[in-house]
């Protein structure tokens, strides 16, 4: 008890941090005294600076972390339905799937429909990822091994990726851009419409998955095990796949495809807390999934300035060697079939 809590109020101040550094460090030089001033005093709203703290820089540092976290969490509750540790909704093409229907949305029907909103958006990309999902359960019956299973998943991402390449040959120069800078991920562009959905939407996901915390557990022990306690397997499968697509679509049709995320937080918090329990993890997997976006979206934004990375780039580069560490690691999830 005394390591998850202490492991909280590092996580705590890891989060402080981030948001301090989000808020300050930028193009522009504002004063912390300024800052605080435009954020807590509404007689300094009408400064020239206050644009760029209450429009660009606060909506994309909250953005940054609510939808990092929500996609940490997706990746906890697929590793938890697949029982494989290098699951996660970029690598079982999840993403490309949430992609190919948006591609569908920006390209074909924006002539037909005008313009998209992001709600649309939000509604297309879960059905993108319900469809990607439904062909990796209709393989999952047929194949034992999960490398086999995660293969097969990645097939079905280049699939859609195809789709959507089919798409753009029959667009037009405007929207090929549109889309390319959306699928390259990132979280400028951000307000706070984008802020107060991703939050609703994925907050209440979030709570409905604690609120499943007990089965979850006993699932991952086992179906056997879980249908012992009184859990209907079929069901709770349900759940937990339309959860996780739920949190997943929801990021890549806001922030575009992220990488890694999913796949390298979950073990982040699991080594941090030293626990598997899905009432401790999966806020800590959120928290962490927060903290480690914005870190790299601090380092996307700034590294180079003006020019900016986009976040899949800098999450890639930091999540990748985790997922090779754990891979490789002796006591560790090292064996995927």
């Amino acid at each position: 008890m005394k390591r998850i809590l202490v492991s909280f109020f590092i996580l705590f101040i890891l989060l402080i941090v981030a948001i301090i550094l989000n808020v300050n460090i930028g193009s522009v030089e504002i004063s912390p005294v300024k800052i605080f001033k435009i954020i807590f005093l509404e007689n300094y709203r009408e400064i020239k600076e206050a644009d760029i703290i209450l429009k660009i820089r606060l909506p994309r540092m909250l953005l940054a972390g609510i939808l990092g976290g929500g996609l940490s969490v997706s990746g906890f509750l697929l590793q938890t339905f697949f029982r494989n540790p290098i699951a996660g909704p970029f690598i079982l093409g999840i993403s490309s799937g949430a992609k190919m229907a948006v591609g569908f949305l920006m390209l074909v029907m924006i002539d037909r429909i005008g313009n998209i909103s992001l709600s649309l958006s939000i509604i297309g990309a879960f059905v993108g990822s319900m469809i990607a999902t439904g062909f990796v359960l209709i393989f999952a019956k047929r194949v034992k091994s999960m490398s086999t299973l995660l293969i097969i998943g990645i097939m079905i991402g280049y699939i859609c990726s195809a789709v959507t390449d089919f798409f753009i040959t029959f667009a037009n120069e405007e929207e090929i851009a549109n889309l390319t800078y959306w699928a390259m991920g990132n979280f400028s562009g951000a307000n706070w419409e984008m802020v107060s959905i991703s939050t609703v939407i994925i907050l209440s996901t979030l709570l409905i998955t604690i609120c499943f915390a007990k089965p979850i557990g006993a699932y991952a022990l086992g179906e056997n095990y879980a249908a012992s306690l009184g859990v209907n397997i079929r069901v709770f499968r349900i759940i937990l796949i339309s959860l996780s697509s739920i949190l997943s679509s929801t990021v890549t049709a806001i922030a575009g495809p992220i990488s890694f995320v999913g796949i390298a937080v979950p073990h982040i918090s699991k080594l941090t807390f030293k626990t598997s329990k899905p009432l401790i993890i999966i806020p800590a997997t959120f928290f962490c999934g927060a903290i480690f976006c914005l870190y790299c979206d601090l380092i996307a934004r700034t590294l180079f300035s003006p020019a900016q990375l986009n976040i899949s780039t800098v999450t890639s580069i930091f999540g990748a060697p985790i997922v090779i560490w754990q891979m490789t690691s002796k006591n560790k999830l090292g064996n995927v079939n």
